[in-house]
């Protein structure tokens, strides 16, 4: 069984050697589409590979990425992105995985994908079809955001990929794709639609982006998760431009869909919070870890299912005159980050109650 790493790159001499390093001798091959660097990329990519590509950028990451793999001539391609790292617990579990793989032919394999930190804990992580076969129809879609939609025989495994990004990229370029499809009059999917929101979010166009989420949310055809993400998100916009009843509504909408994920436990106890009913609020934070705990899907950022829910409990229980389950809440708290500054705060708040 051989296993292919293909990788799409511009201008990525900061980190393209950490990326290489760490999943050195994993694969049978690896390549590389260079879609237009100008800096010392493509001398760091030669360092561990001889198979490497021009691609003439055309503002479609699927193209490039299925130029990519189309120059692969294992049975299998894994993808990475020049800023990702593969540490050396998941090394093993890597080789693990090709062992199984070689035993159960799947199609597609989905591992998680850690994207947040803070400092060595992983506070957001989600799966991406991360392993595919090849020859089996399997290629990227979408401009931007790109995915291979997984079909057939699909598996799950614990290797997991780290993104490390050092600085951040144009971030008006996303934007710019999406904004050149609509004026050819492309057709949108659910999904560029969701994303699309998401950059004009980012872009402080917070009106069209609320229109573009409230599509999505209301779109029957988006996937379940992204039109509870769209409804989740149209709902800060709404708040922040202080329409709370629309705000609660599409929180509702949320319910609606499907039984409710630690965010929107966390954002219910929140507007409960503010508005006094602290009973309701400690209901939805209580709420909040358990269903944290369920493979709910969507991506959730690990903070909603721990640390906020804690710490506003610790603050909800006080004002209710509960104080031993607001200590037991702040020690819950510091389990996850002792020193967070809230936690410190509250521990002095309770010595001096104490004295």
């Amino acid at each position: 069984m051989k296993f292919s790493l293909t990788m799409i790159v511009k201008n990525e001499e900061e980190v393209l050697a950490r990326c290489l390093r760490s999943c050195e001798g994993l694969f049978d091959e690896i390549v590389i589409a260079d879609t237009g660097s100008i800096d010392l990329t493509e001398k760091i990519a030669r360092e561990f590979t001889d198979k490497i590509y021009r691609f003439d950028w055309c503002d479609d990451f699927s193209e490039a990425r299925n130029f990519a793999l189309s120059k692969a001539t294992g049975d299998y391609a894994v993808w990475l992105d020049a800023d990702d790292v593969i540490t050396p617990e998941n090394r093993e579990k890597f080789l693990s995985l090709f062992k199984r793989i070689d035993v159960e032919r799947p199609d597609v394999v989905m591992l998680p994908y850690n994207v947040g930190f803070d400092g060595d804990r992983v506070t957001l992580s989600y799966f991406r079809e991360r392993v595919f076969r090849t020859g089996a129809g399997l290629l990227f879609e979408g401009k931007v955001h790109e995915a291979v939609p997984p079909r057939g025989k699909i598996i799950y495994a614990e290797a997991a990929v780290e993104h490390r990004k050092l600085r951040s990229k144009d971030p008006a370029r996303n934007l710019k794709i999406y904004e050149k499809m609509a004026a050819a009059g492309e057709k949108f999917s659910p999904r560029d639609r969701y994303y699309y929101a998401r950059e004009l979010r980012q872009a402080g166009r917070s009106d069209e982006a609320a229109e573009q989420f409230r599509l999505c949310g209301e779109d029957p055809e988006a996937w379940l998760e992204n039109r509870i993400s769209a409804l989740f998100e149209l709902s800060g916009l709404l708040w922040e431009s202080g329409k709370a009843a629309d705000s609660l509504k599409a929180l509702y909408q949320c319910l609606s869909l499907k039984e409710p994920r630690a965010d929107i436990c966390c954002e219910l106890g929140r507007r409960f919070l503010e508005s006094g009913d602290l009973r309701s609020a400690k209901f939805w934070y209580v709420l909040a870890p358990e269903q944290f705990k369920k493979p709910l899907g969507g991506f959730v950022h690990a903070d909603f299912g721990g640390i906020i829910p804690y710490l506003q409990l610790c603050v909800i229980c006080d004002r209710l005159g509960e104080r031993p389950a607001a200590e037991k809440y702040n020690a819950l708290a510091a389990e996850i980050s002792p020193n967070h500054p809230s936690v410190i705060h509250n521990r002095k708040y309770f010595a001096e109650k104490m004295k």
